[in-house]
């Protein structure tokens, strides 16, 4: 069974504590193939979670429950600009020379670039902090948008809801994309079941495909790139070589939908994307996603969903500005003193 690692230091956010549980322990339910161990690891230092609802855990596991685990997972913490604790570096490292992945999420990001294993690679932090990861460790291409970054072994994503979707890729990855479409709807999304064969689950992303030599993955991304054009199956079909007999064919096998269903879904996604980060109107959207329509995009929003456009991007901005402000009060405490001077240029920049 693998065995995934969650490294728990001092003031980590408490959302960002849990969400790992929620996903595998989702996925292993769900799904009777799937089974991961999951471990809950601290360090001599670890007093508790942080702000606004601070609680300590009780665990048999400190750095020595990294040593075979297949998986180390490091959620955000308060002192992120400090120095790691002793023996964390140390740990990670060898977690990586024995071969085993390691996913960064939020703040967390920081403990791993002062080990010096993202050097030369690309990582992801929370958006407030990724100008500062950048500046403090110049040779990792920081990847301003936060969203999850895949350096094989290691990986990284966003704070606030990026530890939901690392873990969610890592599921992708490790027990393929169905498994993760089930995991996302049954612990964030909220999907309704689908009421006929039109509804049924697509692959969240092109990304999250994962593809044969001779895959799909090429017209996937031409249909993301393209879903303000009216698709038509001919169209796909010529894009990918096939016939559409063929095109059918091989959609089903790759992805279990037929391809009008995925373009379907992945005009649901996009809509769900440019409603979370934008103040567009949903006549806007409707246009840009495919839909032509407002009346259109609520159809199948809500079929999708069970909700209407206006109402998740209300309720999404309201979960993000709870979880960000949890997140801001337990940072603030290790917000460096604006009055202070620069930082020692003679320094390498991995202390805080």
């Amino acid at each position: 069974m693998p065995v995934i690692a969650v490294l728990a230091l001092d003031g980590v956010p408490g959302h960002e504590l849990t969400g790992p549980g929620m996903c595998f322990g989702t996925a292993a339910r769900q799904h009777p193939h799937v089974a991961y161990e999951l471990r809950y690891c601290t360090t001599p230092g670890f007093r508790g979670t942080g702000s606004p609802a601070p609680f300590v855990i009780d665990t048999p596991w400190g750095l020595e429950g990294l040593a075979d685990a297949d998986t180390v997972l490091l959620p955000g913490h308060a002192g992120f600009r400090d120095e790691p604790e002793a023996g964390v570096a140390d740990a990670l490292r060898a977690a990586a020379d024995r071969g085993a992945r390691i996913g960064a999420f939020g703040t967390g990001t920081f403990a791993l670039a002062a080990t010096g294993l993202l050097d030369g690679r690309r990582a992801a932090t929370g958006r407030p902090y990724a100008a500062e990861l950048a500046r403090r460790h110049p040779l990792i291409d920081v990847d301003p948008e936060g969203a999850v970054v895949d350096a094989d072994p290691f990986h990284s994503a966003a704070g606030v809801l990026g530890g939901l979707d690392l873990c969610l890729h890592l599921i992708t990855l490790d027990h393929g994309v169905p498994v993760a479409i089930e995991t996302e709807r049954q612990v964030f999304m909220q999907l309704h079941a689908p009421a006929d064969a039109d509804a049924e689950e697509a692959p969240p992303a092109a990304s999250r495909l994962r593809a044969g030599p001779h895959s799909l993955g090429p017209t996937i991304r031409w249909m993301e790139a393209h879903l303000d054009h009216p698709l038509a199956l001919n169209d796909i079909a010529d894009h990918a070589g096939l016939t559409v007999r063929g095109l059918n064919r091989r959609f089903q096998a790759e992805t279990g939908l037929s391809p009008l269903q995925y373009l379907l879904r992945a005009r649901v996604q996009a809509a769900q994307r440019l409603l979370e980060r934008g103040d567009e109107p949903v006549e806007r959207i409707a246009a840009r996603t495919g839909f032509g329509t407002p009346a259109n995009l609520r159809h199948h929003f809500q079929h999708h969903t069970g909700t209407g456009p206006r109402v998740y991007r209300t309720a999404f901005r309201s979960l993000v500005a709870t979880l960000t402000w949890a997140e801001g009060k337990n940072t603030e405490a290790a917000e460096p003193d604006a009055s202070g001077g620069p930082e020692d240029p003679g320094t390498d920049g991995r202390h805080g």
